[in-house]
């Protein structure tokens, strides 16, 4: 039997061991200093355990070395001898971070440890011994003054059921320096007749020289994984009785073990054959990368299936033997047809579904660590987390929210002693929200800080020339002045901000997802900035028109009325432009025959549509011939087969075959409002 492909299992590794980090990160954060919590205890402890396993498992030495020293910390911990401070939580935190590097650095080919992972496993390594730290002049001599180490290391017949393996002990220790194996032997324990040998069990044993400038505890610490599974002894080579045999080079034949049983630690990793114990399947995505899908996702998609396959079988029978008796019979299998397509498509879209949650569960540790830099007081409210949405979506969202929570904790939440001298409550609330409304997810970040700085801002503007001295204006004008690119209000550039890189880009990714932002504030009170996004970028709700002999599809989403305008309500507005009265406001009007170049299109108003479309609170009017329905368009990308075409998001095609272009409303409001300020 050969032996098993591991490397199949190393994917599935990295996901679960960056799972289990999330799950330590966020039981620290709920661990409060001098807490007696045992069950935020145990979750951290069983996630380092699941990690420590599972590297151990795979040969990723160094991630299992680090992991297994804040394993003994974390034990120290949850027997109680060790209590739970804020140096202690900050201490494991950065654990949590220096993992997720070296397992990065390992999922990419590169040496896991570095010179910082290596500083902060002696810091832990230090607090397990109770040790001091060492003085900066104490550069490991005694690592430098020994030769090398001869170990001797007997297996204990058990070692193999414990998921261990001696070759990958050796070749641990072989990227120390060079490994010499002096003997190896069976120990005298072991039964003398074939038929009582069990090859579960382990009756070896070696004798090994290690040479090189190596420190002990290193050496040391390439067993920690078999602490009890075996007789273990190092010692310096020069004051080793060890019979001068000649050296044999260490190799994977050296000896050939009964293969170990997988090991089986508290909620550890089972690449090979244990199931997890929630009842989930992977699917590709287009990344490269995964996303976990629950099983009643799966069961519907394939009841869907064998649903189809009827429907297909019973349309395959009528056109074999068709008669025009059989019309009704064939109209009923058409609708039922269209019935399983659209709830098959709603099946699928599903599983690229997946909970905002993931992104949320960032924001406590940043929250922590800003609340800590910044000197504030921060309670963190976080609702809608099961909100769904598509995991394309769900990916280029992150880095928005991230800014807006930093700026609303770096902007908008006064210190304790300012908020004492308002009268408020020294701790601040953020608030995160997500909620579905129509066919958008919208995720609002609102805080109780002092709002929008008015003066500041409008000082700032008039500064830039973005708009004249004196000049009258309103909060949503103020509120738009900061999403302008390169606005800062801040007195002097910091980590944080005051670089006015910013909201400008948040606000360019969010387009970029066809969604929006906009901000609401209050003096005084706080501000909520508002992020609408659409479910999924796959498939939008669309109303089709005609303009000329082209089709044009605009998003539902979008559209405020369609109307008919009579000659009288149109006014016509120095450069050539058009406006017409609509809600006491006056809007542009876009001929989307003049902006797309469309043919034997209706010019005059009153025989068109003007169908109103709204973004980020701007309206501009889309003059079209006619309206010719709705329906769903699956989003074909133009940029990947033509070229971008300003004014256009996508293509799709119709029933009848054609292609349909889809407008990109937030493009065409800007080209309408640009012409009217320029009018």
């Amino acid at each position: 039997m050969g032996a098993v492909d591991l490397t199949q299992f190393h994917k599935t590794f990295f996901e679960e061991s960056l799972e289990g980090l999330d799950a330590m990160e966020a039981a620290l954060l709920a661990l409060d200093s001098g807490s007696t919590d045992h069950e935020l205890v145990h979750t951290i402890f069983r996630a380092a355990h699941s990690i420590k396993g599972g590297a151990a498992t795979f040969g990723f030495a160094e991630v299992a070395a680090f992991t297994h020293v804040a394993e003994s910390l974390l034990e120290e911990v949850r027997s109680e001898r060790r209590g739970v401070d804020g140096e202690l939580i900050d201490l494991l935190l950065r654990s949590v971070d220096c993992l997720r590097a070296m397992l990065d650095h390992t999922s990419h080919g590169l040496p896991a440890a570095d010179a910082d992972s290596e500083a902060l496993r002696g810091e832990l390594v230090r607090l397990v011994s109770g040790e001091a730290a060492p003085a900066p002049a104490a550069a490991t001599p005694a690592a430098a003054s020994v030769d090398g180490w001869a170990i001797r290391f007997v297996a204990l017949p058990h070692l193999l059921q414990t998921g261990n393996d001696p070759l990958r002990l050796f070749r641990e220790l072989q990227q120390l320096g060079q490994l010499d194996v002096c003997r190896a032997f069976v120990v005298d324990a072991a039964p003398t007749q074939l038929a009582e040998l069990d090859p579960g069990q382990c009756w070896l044993g070696w004798e090994l020289r290690l040479h090189g400038a190596v420190a002990r505890a290193d050496v040391a610490a390439v067993f920690d994984w078999v602490e009890g599974d075996c007789e273990l002894t190092i010692e310096p080579i020069a004051a080793a009785s060890v019979a001068p045999v000649a050296p044999v080079a260490v190799a994977p034949t050296l000896v050939a073990p009964p293969v170990a049983a997988p090991a089986a630690p508290v909620a550890s990793p089972a690449p090979a054959s244990a199931p997890r114990p929630v009842r989930e399947t992977a699917a590709a995505s287009s990344e490269g990368s995964s996303i976990r899908v629950g099983i009643d996702k799966v069961d519907a998609l394939i009841n869907m299936m064998g649903e189809l396959v009827i429907t297909q079988s019973m349309l395959s029978d009528i056109g074999e033997h068709f008669h025009l008796s059989q019309l009704e019979r064939l109209r009923e299998g058409l609708l039922q047809l269209e019935r399983n397509t659209r709830e098959l498509q709603e099946s699928v879209m599903r599983i690229r579904m997946l909970p905002i949650g993931s992104v949320f569960n960032r924001f406590p540790r940043l929250v922590r660590d800003l609340e800590r830099k910044l000197g504030k007081q921060v309670k963190l409210e976080l609702h809608g987390e099961h909100t769904e949405l598509d995991k394309t979506v769900l990916e280029k969202i992150g880095d928005p929210l991230v800014h807006l929570v930093r700026n609303a904790i770096d902007h908008g939440l006064e210190s304790p002693e300012q908020r004492r001298a308002a009268g408020k409550n020294e701790t601040g609330t953020l608030r995160l929200d997500a909620y579905h409304e129509g066919g958008n997810i919208v995720v609002q970040i609102s805080d109780d800080g002092a709002g929008l700085n008015r003066a500041a801002i409008v000082a700032k503007a008039e500064q830039r020339g973005l708009i004249r001295p004196g000049q009258e204006v309103d909060d949503a004008e103020v509120a738009e002045l900061i999403f302008q690119p390169g606005f800062s209000t801040a007195a002097q550039a910091t980590d944080l901000s005051g670089r006015g890189v910013g909201m400008d880009v948040v606000r360019r990714n969010v387009r970029d997802l066809g969604g929006s932002v906009g901000v609401r504030s209050q003096s005084g009170k706080g501000s909520v900035f508002t992020i609408a996004l659409p479910l999924t970028l796959a498939i939008i709700d669309g109303l089709v028109t005609a303009v000329g002999e082209e089709r044009y599809i605009v998003p539902l989403i979008s559209i405020v009325e369609s109307l008919r305008l009579r000659p009288e309500m149109v006014r016509k507005i120095a450069g050539g432009g058009e406006v017409f009265h609509f809600r006491n406001e006056y809007l542009p009007i876009m001929r989307l025959h003049r902006a797309f170049g469309c043919n034997a299109a209706i010019t005059e108003i009153e025989r068109g549509i003007v169908v109103v479309v709204e973004e980020e609170g701007r309206r501009v009017g889309l003059l079209v011939d006619d309206l010719l329905g709705q329906q769903q368009a699956v989003v074909k990308s133009l940029e990947a087969h033509y070229q971008r075409v300003q004014g256009i998001s996508g293509a799709t095609i119709l029933s009848d075959g054609s292609v349909a272009l889809i407008v990109d409303v937030c493009g065409v409001v800007r080209l309408g409002q640009r012409g009217k300020a320029a009018a």
